[in-house]
């Protein structure tokens, strides 16, 4: 199993390489040519950019049993099909039972934004998000371990 992170605009990059580094998995950074990491754990594979050019490289290296760090429901259904697992950067996993409801609200979204309508955007991140996702991941890779 590899750890695999879309971290373009991450806010949990540190976090999930310190676990992996803790679990000693591999764990690659994809990111494009806007967002420049580094790390000395974790590998970075850099991107041109373009619409969801990160997104379709991280996709295709994806394979049953890694998993894959990312807030866009649509990468994560794409992982879902190659067998990886899905978390968000809230501590929620991604699944095929939770999937279709999330790609219809984002779906619905997009409807609203091209009509010219405003959403209102994420709310500021808590500590409590943070050791949500913390403790989801710590459990899941005690648990394939």
């Amino acid at each position: 199993m590899k750890i695999l992170i879309d971290a373009d605009a991450c806010p949990v990059v540190k976090p999930t390489i310190a676990l992996a580094k803790q679990y000693q998995l591999p764990c690659i950074l994809f990111c494009d040519t806007a967002h420049r990491l580094e790390d000395d754990y974790a590998q970075t594979v850099m991107v041109d950019r373009g619409a969801d050019a990160v997104d379709f490289v991280l996709v295709n290296q994806a394979t049953a049993g890694d998993l894959v760090i990312t807030q866009d429901y649509g990468l994560a259904a794409m992982c879902l099909a190659r067998g990886a697992f899905a978390l968000r950067q809230d501590g929620i996993f991604y699944t095929n039972e939770n999937m279709d409801g999330l790609l219809e609200s984002r779906h619905f979204s997009q409807k609203v934004r091209r009509a010219g309508g405003r959403l209102k955007g994420p709310k500021k991140r808590t500590a409590q998000q943070d050791l949500a996702y913390q403790n989801a991941l710590e459990a899941f890779l005690k648990e394939r371990r």
